[in-house]
């Protein structure tokens, strides 16, 4: 690889700068939601005990209910910058794939929120940078990751296929033993109906990478299998890709188990790109500068709307029908109960109480909180975002 120390210091630059703007946007854009109250208060798995640890050596707040998650978007990052190093043939590549893979709508969404995705995905690159930096499998971290959580099992499936390939036996059984122990510690849904899931499934897939950059991977990796390029990150990919796929026909696809082993891909993406736009003259790349103008466009438009979403609400005629609505409002609602002396109340609505407990309001007799408008005296309290009217609760005193 042709090197040039100047991208180095572009990526740890973007990397500080990407950091920065994500605790911003934890700390003051986003409420917890029922689904992360759950695990703070009620869930005993890995994510429960990597968040609750974060909240008692940081308090209960919402950098220190979302810092865990950014952590191991840093980490994430740094993995794929060794793990492409001598991947590509100039710095300048290496860096552009870097930061494409840094700001992916997906891998930047699952840094904030509370889920597996961004465990996965950090403990996925940290499988591959050893077998790349040692050229041998760590049977240790399989048998980890099978106690993190149940999507492994499509890792320890990626490498039974890869075993088959390369005809080694040592993996193919360990692979399989570890896949049929994840089965049977958390099972695998397999029922429903046909209900067309599977055009939502690739609407997803559209979404965490943006479109285009999707077509594209879909191009790659298909191109991967006919040039018989396949190698151990193509196996992974396409056995999460078709697996996925497969499971959207008989219902919908938690895209979280499958999404972090499909982005990892990346970096093969923009090689191919890269290669196919410089064996051609300048006068022949007019398609591939389309192409790559149309990705970026779409990409930043779509970075944009992940940190600055807020302002969506100003044209949906129905606020709940905003992407992240589940993270919003509940932090307002709390700084307007206790800007009225209030620290505790009932409610009629459960999982807005698990939300209120985070933000220390707990429950109480003296207070009812409801949602609806009651025939009983009360106080209306309405949140605003940019002067529109978006969440309404009423509080009547009880005692």
């Amino acid at each position: 690889m042709i090197t040039n120390n100047k991208y180095k210091y572009y990526f740890y630059l973007s990397l500080l700068f990407l950091t920065f703007i994500l605790l911003f946007k934890a700390s003051n854009s986003l409420s917890i939601s029922y689904k992360e109250a759950l695990n703070v208060f009620v869930n005993t798995s890995i994510l429960s005990l990597i968040t609750n640890i974060s909240i008692y050596i940081f308090g209960q707040n919402d950098i220190a209910l979302r810092l865990p998650f950014i952590l191991f978007y840093i980490f994430s990052a740094l993995l794929m910058y060794k793990i492409t190093e001598n991947y590509f043939r100039y710095e300048k590549d290496r860096y552009i794939s870097i930061l494409i893979f840094m700001i992916l709508p997906g891998f930047l969404s699952a840094s904030l929120l509370v889920n597996s995705a961004i465990i996965i995905i950090f403990c996925t690159l940290l499988y591959l940078y050893y077998y790349q930096k040692y050229n041998k499998h760590s049977y240790l971290l399989l048998f980890i990751f099978l106690f993190i959580d149940n999507s492994f099992a499509i890792l320890y499936l990626a490498l039974f296929f890869y075993s088959l390939k390369n005809k080694d036996t040592k993996l193919l059984y360990i692979s399989l033993i570890l896949f049929s122990i994840s089965m049977y510690i958390y099972g695998f849904p397999t029922g429903g109906k046909p209900r067309g899931f599977l055009v939502d499934t690739f609407a997803i897939y559209a979404t965490v990478f943006s479109p285009f950059l999707f077509l594209y991977f879909l191009y790659t990796i298909y191109r991967a299998w006919i040039k018989k390029e396949k190698n151990l990150t193509w196996y992974i990919s396409i056995t999460a890709l078709l697996l996925s796929l497969a499971v959207s026909f008989r219902q919908r696809a938690y895209i979280e188990d499958f999404a972090p082993y499909v982005v990892i891909f990346l970096p093969f993406m923009l090689k191919t790109f890269f290669h196919a736009y410089r064996v051609r003259l300048k006068e022949f790349r007019t398609k591939y500068n389309i192409l790559a103008g149309l990705v970026i466009f779409m990409l930043s438009i779509n970075v944009i709307l992940t940190f600055i979403n807020k302002p969506l609400y100003l044209i949906l005629p129905n606020p709940s029908k905003h992407f992240v609505y589940e993270y919003h409002f509940v932090k307002e609602l709390a700084q307007e109960l206790s800007k009225r002396g209030i620290t505790a109340v009932t409610t009629d609505d459960q999982e807005l109480a698990l939300r209120l407990k985070f933000y220390k309001i707990d429950k109480g007799d003296d207070y009812f909180l409801t949602l609806k408008n009651y025939n009983y005296p009360s106080q209306r309290i309405s949140i605003k975002y940019y002067g529109k009217e978006l969440f309404v609760a009423y509080l009547i005193k009880i005692k």
